[in-house]
């Protein structure tokens, strides 16, 4: 998978790729850039390719290119897909080393495929995306017991530092509360409900984009660049606000 691509020289292209097998790979494609390329179409990002490789120092060289899933064309025409499927393949980029597992990449593949053939909406497909990727990285949120005495739920207090939705008891001093309809969706998220998750409201769902958006940016600790600029049906200045210590405002 194509996450980016950065321009080198006057022909070149350097990739950075998320593989099957081997992880997270930046490799140079040389002379992708001239009309001429062989297989210069194939190398853009949201597309999946079936490449070879020679091994280099710092970086690989592509030798082979084929495509396997042309997903660009289809994301591109449409803003909403189109910035959604940015914010994928940069989270995937700062969630992926050259160790990373088969499961980030399955799951970015699949949330790119269903982008480009409108499975869902691209709102809810992101949103999904992103409390999965956490997960499989090692910060599953909790939607229903106590993130932090695992008391069973339901909780309606939500502190992002401490993993989801807490008990009252455990609760800070002013955490904000998520109402059923937002926890409910959230959880169907992550879970891959989609029949619950494309019943929701859309005040719900965009309640739900701001608890994932703050969730996501605490984790990774650097802010995505790509995030401001998806189209959401809700002005960002209404979007939960996440501040230094995770808690949203």
């Amino acid at each position: 998978m194509i996450l980016r691509t950065h321009k080198l020289g006057e022909a070149d292209r350097i990739l950075t790729m998320l593989s099957r097998s081997h992880g997270k790979i930046r490799a140079v494609a040389k002379g992708v850039r001239r009309t001429a390329s062989k297989f210069g179409a194939r190398l853009e990002p949201f597309m999946v390719a079936d490449l070879q490789l020679y091994e280099g120092r710092s970086l690989d060289i592509v030798t082979q290119a084929e495509s396997i899933g042309s997903y660009g064309a289809d994301i591109v025409s449409d803003y909403g897909s189109y910035t959604a499927a940015n914010v994928m393949v940069e989270t995937a980029d700062k969630l992926t080393d050259a160790e990373a597992g088969l499961q980030q990449y399955l799951l970015l593949v699949g949330a790119l495929r269903a982008l480009a053939r409108r499975e869902h909406d691209s709102q809810l497909t992101l949103d999904s995306y992103l409390l999965r990727a956490l997960s499989i990285a090692g910060w599953a949120p909790s939607f229903g017991d106590c993130a932090v005495t695992g008391a069973p739920g339901p909780h309606s207090a939500f502190v992002v530092q401490l993993g989801g939705v807490v008990a009252d008891a455990a609760a800070p001093p002013g955490a904000p509360r998520l109402d059923p309809a937002t926890l409910e969706l959230l959880a169907a998220l992550l879970t891959g409900d989609w029949p619950t998750a494309e019943a929701s409201r859309e005040s719900t769902r965009n309640q739900a984009s701001g608890v994932v958006a703050a969730y996501t940016q605490w984790h990774l600790e650097r802010g995505l660049k790509s995030l401001p600029h998806v189209d959401r049906t809700i002005p960002a200045a209404r979007l939960p606000a996440v501040d230094v210590r995770g808690v949203i405002l």
